[in-house]
């Protein structure tokens, strides 16, 4: 829903009070809700219902009560994400449509004028300390792996596929997805790469047993772990793939390649000078990067109620903070920048419809509030991307002074 809020400070106190006694408070209150112009329908719990647009209503939002009410007027990121989680809210409709209606009618100068009013260390939040970062991650990617088996493709690739045609199976694009960032990178039999966040470990191993790569792939998820180590003995790779139990600040040697896919949005705003480090001491002169992450169009927090449930300690950073922060420290040159938005929308399309397909299994392994909770993420993660108010981008870079990267956007095997 729209982060913005209610102002009610022009209605003079007179005129408060004689709203707030009468016997239409509920549908007065409705009528101050900022959807102006979005195609929905509200319903309240005693039969009050306001359209906000004159198209045809999307879909219909139901209220369970005043509290919740209250709740969207004034503190609405978090107020509807925790209704829906409980049951006090309900969407009749296309849920991804009408979040999709809401993320578009924001109005671009309020974000503007937010964003100079609240400069950017006031984003910086509780840091992403080591400590701090293996709580977060356990919160969300030690869930269990059976969980996520249900609804990820095959390679348990939990990260923005690459679909060369929209019509691809999930699996094809993952596959594609994974051959993209090789060839970005240029890699070659015996290269040594360092990953940064490695998942279940599908890339790495795609790395070492299509590439002939030498991989080390960092993680803190010892669930994740796991996996990608029993993956890698069945498949024979051990000698090439090794994966490690530790913190990206803790990686150390010279690898012919740096690479990140999907890590970074968890680094945090006040540590991504850190990672620039890490990035500069383990390239050497004629190394080659990628970094794949979530990012936005200008600095700004993560949804409150994302960050809560979800994501803690999550920060999409915008692209001029990836640069600033990261690269330009050290020098590094920018070759290639790529957004995949778009294919990120249909990536979450496909895990949101595998998710719904397993809903009954998921129930029986949490509860029905923790099925609430997944799906509104992810249907608003896919209508976030859709509106362009996510972006997904693909940074190559290479050292200022190599001369050593491609002379065309696609490397050849």
């Amino acid at each position: 829903m729209s982060d913005s809020i209610v102002n009610t400070s022009a209605l003079s106190r007179q005129e408060r009070r004689l709203r707030l006694r009468g016997p239409g408070i509920d549908e007065w209150l409705l009528g101050r809700l900022p959807l102006g112009g979005v195609p929905i329908e509200i319903r309240l719990w005693n039969g009050a219902a306001r359209c906000f647009s004159p198209d045809p209503p999307i879909g219909s939002l139901w209220i369970a009560d005043r509290r919740t009410l209250l709740g969207l007027l004034f503190n609405t990121e978090m107020a509807f994400g925790e209704a829906y989680r409980e049951g006090r809210a309900r969407v009749d409709g296309d849920l991804v449509g009408l979040l999709e209606s809401v993320f578009r009618a924001r109005n671009p100068l309020a974000v503007r004028a937010w964003h100079r009013l609240r400069p950017v260390g006031a984003l910086r939040r509780r840091g992403n300390t080591p400590l701090r970062s293996r709580l977060n991650v356990h919160h969300h990617y030690d869930l269990g792996n059976a969980f996520y088996r249900l609804w990820l493709d095959r390679e348990m690739v939990y990260t923005c596929a690459y679909f060369p045609s929209p019509d691809d199976e999930l699996e094809t694009a993952q596959l594609a997805k994974m051959e993209l960032v090789c060839h970005k990178l240029g890699l070659r039999p015996g290269d040594r790469v360092v990953e940064a966040g490695c998942g279940w470990g599908a890339l790495a191993r795609h790395m070492a047993r299509e590439h002939g790569a030498v991989v080390r792939a960092f993680n803190i998820s010892h669930e994740q772990i796991t996996y990608a180590r029993d993956q890698a003995a069945r498949e024979d790779l051990t000698e090439r793939v090794e994966f490690i139990e530790d913190d990206y600040r803790n990686i150390s040697g010279t690898y012919d390649h740096f690479v990140s896919v999907g890590m970074l949005e968890h680094v945090g705003q006040e540590h991504l000078s850190a990672l620039g480090e890490v990035i500069h001491r383990t390239l050497p002169p004629d190394g080659r990067g990628l970094l794949h992450f979530i990012g936005r169009n200008r600095p700004r927090p993560l949804d409150a109620w994302i960050r809560k449930r979800i994501f803690p300690g999550g920060y999409p950073p915008a692209l001029d903070e990836v640069l600033h922060e990261i690269l330009e420290p050290w020098d590094f040159s920018v070759l290639d920048v790529e957004n995949l938005r778009l294919h990120y929308a249909l990536t979450l399309e496909h895990w949101r419809r595998r998710f719904d397909r397993h809903e009954t299994t998921i129930q029986a392994m949490y509860d029905d509030s923790f099925v609430r909770t997944w799906r509104l993420y992810l249907a608003s993660a896919e209508a976030a991307f859709r509106s362009g108010w996510m972006q997904l981008f693909q940074i190559v870079f290479a050292r200022g002074r190599s001369n050593g990267i491609p002379w065309r956007r696609t490397v050849e095997k």
